[in-house]
Order: structure tokens, then sequence, then C-alpha cells
């Protein structure tokens, strides 16, 4: 499998600007065979200035952007892209325009057949999983589907976060809504990723980078993962925790 991906869980760390703390990965994961870069604002509702954020800080690193919007033809820009990444913001209101674009499986084909590189961040890292059903955010617009593009078998919470023990907030935390999640039937498992954390998948391999670790969620008791770990190995990329600590 051709599969390369990087799946950010935020786009801004504190104390840094857009994309600051991973833009070491970004080069890495893009390298210098690629030269342009497709964006895809949909997440937010100006799109304009989106895309001018996101342009200044691939220039920045020696990329040239263009949003995805300012085709004339979305399939086709996505067929000639050297490399797709997508931004965060609203997933539903992203995910919805994916299938308003007819996006979802050309942008499937190009990854997983023609091995186009993926990068997304937050609701780009959501969209990249089986489904957006372990989105944080609110419903604001309605897609057809909650399938998502599928890029890999599990799901991800991204902006993951553990329980405060100081905190007075009586409402369900971050792991409660998972466990709920996986009360349903033929749920996969759910990788919860801190702020500061990324996934690499190359092949069959997916790999924690970043400066936090992660957790894995399955029906099982919640494991954790540390940096450098790989996370998920095996063909298609397996449900089983090859690094656990």
């Amino acid at each position: 499998m051709k599969r390369r991906l990087l799946l950010v869980s935020n786009s801004t760390l504190h104390g840094g600007g857009y994309l600051d703390h991973c833009q070491q990965n970004i080069s890495h994961f893009f390298g210098k065979d690629v030269k342009k870069v497709l964006f895809v604002p949909y997440a937010l509702h100006d799109r304009d200035a989106y895309t001018k954020t996101a342009r200044d800080k691939f220039t920045s690193l020696g990329y040239e952007l263009n949003g995805i919007h300012e085709a004339l033809d979305p399939v086709s820009a996505v067929r000639k892209a050297e490399a797709i990444f997508i931004g965060g913001g609203n997933t539903f209101r992203l995910l919805k325009s994916l299938y308003d674009n007819e996006l979802v499986t050309e942008i499937k084909r190009r990854v997983l057949e023609d091995g186009v590189p993926y990068m997304g961040s937050s609701a780009g890292t959501n969209v990249a999983t089986v489904s957006i059903n372990t989105t944080n955010d609110m419903p604001i617009v309605y897609p057809p589907s909650f399938s998502a593009i599928g890029l890999v078998p599990f799901n991800i919470n991204p902006h993951y976060l553990d329980q405060d023990p100081k905190s007075r907030h009586m409402g369900e935390t971050r792991e409660q809504r998972i466990t709920q999640y996986h009360e349903e039937p033929d749920t996969p498992c759910v990788l919860g990723l801190r702020e500061g954390s990324m996934l690499l998948v190359e092949g069959n391999t997916a790999t924690l980078l970043g400066t936090t670790s992660a957790r894995l969620f399955t029906r099982e008791p919640v494991e954790s993962v540390e940096n450098g770990g790989d996370v998920f190995t095996g063909p298609g990329v397996s449900e089983e925790a090859s690094s656990r600590v």
C-alpha cells in the first residue's frame, strides 16, 4: 500500500503560531519532491482568509499552496494534486463540503492508489478516518453520512483531553464519551491524540510523533502510546498496538 499520511491533532499549540510546532515534521513529510500542495479550507467559513494563513506558512517552508475552492473543478484539482492538506475547523461542515463536491472517493483513490501524501490537522485528521463519530465538534450542518474518507481503519479524537482532578465540571469526560461510543456495535478503536501529537502513517505502519503521548481506546482497557512508538502495524494497519507502555 502506498499510503502516506501525517495526521496532526492541532494546528496551533499554546505559545506558538500556526503549524509552528510541527513545521519540521511537515518539511520531512513532504520532502523536496513535492512542490505544490492542494489545501482544502472547507472546515472554516472564510475560505480565502484560511487559505492565506496556510499559504503564508507553507511558503515559508518552501511550498506553493493553492486552495481547492479557487479551482474551477475541485475533482480535477484533486486528480492533479501532488499533495493534499485538509485543515481544521468544524468537522461536519468539512465533511458535508467534501460530499457536496464529490471529493471523498477521489481523495481516497489518490491517497491509497496513487500514493499522494495527505496531511490533516484537527478536522482534517477526523475525516481521514473511518467516521467523524468521535469528533469534538457541533453538528452545525448535516453531511449525508458520518462515514469519512477511510484512509485508516480506525477513528481519531484530536485535541484529546485528560480529566482534570481539580475540575468541578460534572459532565462526561472525553474518556467517558469514547467509552460510550464503544458501547455501540461494530465500532473501531479510537486514538486519542493529545495536542502536540501527530500520527505518521507509512504503508501499514502508524507511528506516534510530537511532544505528547496518546491514548488508544478499544473495547478492552485503555492503552497509552508514547512518542516514537508504533501505534498500529500489520495488513491494512491492524487494530493491535505494537508498542504499548
